[in-house]
């Protein structure tokens, strides 16, 4: 199908908005600096998704991948073989979102970069895309992805949804539009099959389970199947997001805001540019305790208690919501639990990949970190949800046991856009995950292509650079 300029008919003003987005996006469109953030981005997923290849829920989906083997010209990250784009983005996607350390847009509470990387380089591998159509198709997936997530939040999340997994089937469907080449009609029933896809629960952050890094991948394999059923001829409703029954009254009770249609304007402010990079490796609602306890990491003997006072978005994430907040006895419930981050912080565990690696190879004393976390209390401050909507503020009163009080307010967690991490802090995270992998010298390579994105290289020789096969 060739693409058209002309909008689909008889469909409301929200819907028309993102199928007039999703056609009319084009490179003109990537600035120079929007380029840098998709290197971002780009650097950022390739990385998690060639570190996280080892973890054993990834090795259990890569096993079925292969077991159910369809050739196809499109690469499983870290290895040669090539598979079908819907396969090679189930596995991408869930490889990126293996272990709580990609990128994440904080107005979405969810992770665009997942679903677009992985849907990008699979189907613009499958079609012969150049890379500047799928660096385009990336910017524009994250996108369509987040202003319906932004459009969404923070009653999606709060209500108990996984936006990373109800977000994904849009997202994916609009990059295998764009890179498909769908007309209006078929890019917007594409757009309107992935509403029967949207799912998704966060039980895991209470009670557990794996299936919480494959949310992503399951939300790209339905976006990718709306579009396919699509282009079969299949239809979906018009008014996919806005009507009586459509996404935000279905999954919200609500209508979308007044001004949704607007938010997909060409001109509008891009949301990839409110998107973060996490400096630990567990749930971004932790992060502000964690830059304020690290400080307290070997002190824990003087101290009595600690007071967290957080926003309710927070609470209901890695708070007091969660069943195990306090006896977390699996790793989905130790990145989602706070009492047990900071009791990392506060024993000088640190928070990162190498500390989360250490608690699944069982040679973390989890009896401490129990007992630690029991010092800290969880406090609900709404007024924080009105004050800074979206963002996961903190304010953390350390009590000693001599009477002294300490307390320090964290509005902007370390890798936040308003307190990003440098681009050597972001390198040497990029090089952490896939060294071991990799091996020195190809890690670096890839990360040096990553920065630079050339236009004439190939998709296929960029994901070849991440083949540890090819070592």
């Amino acid at each position: 199908m060739t693409a058209q300029t002309t909008e689909p008919v008889n469909c409301p003003p929200l819907e028309t908005a993102v199928v007039r987005f999703v056609l009319g996006f084009g490179i003109e469109h990537v600035t120079p600096e929007l380029r840098v953030m998709v290197s971002r981005v780009l650097r950022d997923q390739f990385s998690s998704q060639v570190g996280n290849t080892r973890l054993p829920w990834s090795r259990q989906v890569r096993a079925l991948v292969d077991a159910q083997h369809i050739q196809g010209r499109s690469r499983i990250i870290s290895s040669l073989q090539q598979v079908s784009a819907a396969d090679a983005a189930f596995i991408n996607a869930t490889y990126a979102h293996g272990f709580e350390y990609d990128e994440g847009h904080r107005p979405s509470n969810s992770h665009p970069g997942s679903c677009a990387v992985a849907t990008a380089f699979a189907v613009g591998e499958e079609v012969g895309a150049s890379l500047d159509e799928v660096i385009t198709a990336i910017l524009m997936g994250y996108e369509v992805y987040a202003r319906i997530g932004v459009l969404a939040a923070p009653d999606l999340m709060q209500r108990g949804f996984h936006p990373a997994s109800a977000l994904a089937s849009f997202g994916a469907a609009a990059v295998c539009a764009k890179l498909r080449k769908f007309d209006a009609e078929t890019t917007l029933h594409a757009l309107a099959i992935a509403l029967s896809h949207a799912s998704g629960a966060a039980e895991y952050a209470s009670t557990g389970g794996s299936v919480k890094r494959v949310h992503p991948g399951i939300g790209v394999r339905g976006g990718m199947m709306a579009a396919d059923l699509a282009r079969a001829g299949i239809t979906g409703p018009r008014a996919f997001l806005s009507g009586v029954k459509g996404f935000y009254k279905a999954f919200l009770q609500r209508e979308p805001a007044a001004d949704a249609a607007a938010r997909f304007g060409f001109n509008s402010a891009y949301e990839i540019r409110r998107g973060g990079f996490k400096r630990y490796c567990c749930c971004g609602a932790n992060h502000a305790a964690i830059d304020i306890l690290t400080a307290y990491a070997g002190r824990l003997a003087d101290i009595e208690s600690v007071s967290l006072r957080i926003p309710r978005l927070s609470n209901t994430m890695v708070g007091l919501v969660n069943t195990n907040t306090y006896t977390p006895g699996n790793i989905e419930q130790v990145q989602f639990s706070l009492p047990a981050q900071a009791a990392f912080a506060l024993l000088g565990y640190g928070n990162g990949y190498g500390a989360h690696l250490r608690y699944l190879e069982g040679t973390l004393d989890m009896d401490l970190v129990l007992a630690t976390a029991r010092k800290v209390q969880l406090v609900e401050a709404t007024e924080y949800d009105k004050r800074y909507p979206g963002k996961f503020v903190t304010e953390a009163t350390v009590t000693f046991k001599d009477g002294r009080q300490e307390t320090t307010f964290v509005e902007n967690s370390l890798g936040t856009p308003d307190n990003p991490m440098d681009e050597a802090a972001h390198d040497a995270k990029f090089l952490e995950l896939t060294v071991d992998v990799l091996g020195e010298a190809r890690a670096r390579a890839l990360l040096q292509t990553l920065h630079a994105l050339p236009s004439d290289l190939t998709p296929q020789a960029l994901t070849a650079l991440a083949a540890a096969e090819a070592r």
